[in-house]
């Protein structure tokens, strides 16, 4: 966790109603796990109708994003069916964005034959709720310091491995707080299920610094390492990935660790 600055909640922009979708039609946002690392989301169309729904382009349109994004896409969704239409998410707004209360998430669908409709669209996983939270606090933190992971040194089993968090203060008059890493899919701290304690705080005039963080695997199944999408994702409340060179130094390292690697 990290106590970041507090960011202001100005009043709510000014928006035209919503349109209406033809009868039988829903929408939903939701995103799949398959999505998260290329910031992807998608817009489920349920066409309850007995005609066939012709989309010629959507548009995503969420307070907490900055600009809009565009599908540029003729999509079909039949009579009866579910079409998930997939896009790239913008960038999280992280200056002047309204607070909760007053924040618009609409999508607009452009239909064949030239009629759109405008509609709010629910996130019923909470998940831009959650890009928004900590992609805002990575952007507050970076003006205290910035976080990287910046070496591995593996270990056999049953010793733990290290890995060093290096804390790099900005220069400025602000200042943040460190509280804990979390355990991820695939590792977990020195035999415990529990968050690696910081409780560091950092003020942006301090000098560099690091931190060693021991590791061992949380699981041992070798298709949990070749399958393996998140387990080098270390979140401290912000996100902090470790390097691409360093992810592949770490599956090999719970591989050997594990028994399984080459040796």
């Amino acid at each position: 966790m990290v106590n970041a600055i507090r960011r202001g909640t100005p009043e709510a922009r000014g928006c035209s109603p919503p349109e209406t979708l033809p009868a039988g039609i829903q929408v939903e946002l939701f995103q799949l796990r398959s999505d998260v690392a290329e910031r992807s989301a998608q817009v489920r169309v349920v066409n309850d109708s007995d005609t066939d729904l012709v989309i010629t382009s959507l548009t995503f349109a969420d307070d907490w994003f900055a600009g809009e994004a565009v599908r540029d896409r003729v999509s079909t969704v039949p009579a009866g069916r579910t079409v998930d239409l997939r896009f790239a998410l913008p960038e999280s707004a992280c200056e002047d964005e309204p607070d909760a209360a007053s924040r618009t998430s609409r999508v607009t669908l452009e239909l064949e034959g030239g009629g759109s409709a405008t509609v709010d669209v629910a996130d019923p996983l909470g998940f831009t709720t959650l890009i928004h939270e900590k992609e805002c606090l990575r952007h507050d933190l970076a003006r205290v310091a910035t976080l990287e992971w910046t070496a591995f040194v593996p270990s056999p089993a049953p010793l733990p491995a290290e890995l060093e968090l290096s804390i790099t203060p900005a220069g400025g008059a602000e200042t943040a707080e460190l509280v804990e890493v979390q355990t991820t899919n695939l590792v977990q701290f020195a035999d415990q299920p529990t968050p690696f304690a910081l409780a560091l705080p950092v003020e942006g005039t301090d000098a560099a610094s690091a931190v060693s963080v021991p590791l061992v695997p949380l699981r041992c199944d070798p298709h949990a390492v070749m399958e393996d999408k998140r387990g080098t994702v270390f979140n401290v409340l912000v996100e902090v990935a470790a390097p691409e060179a360093m992810r592949g130094e770490i599956l090999r390292w719970v591989a050997d660790w594990c028994g399984f690697g080459p040796g």
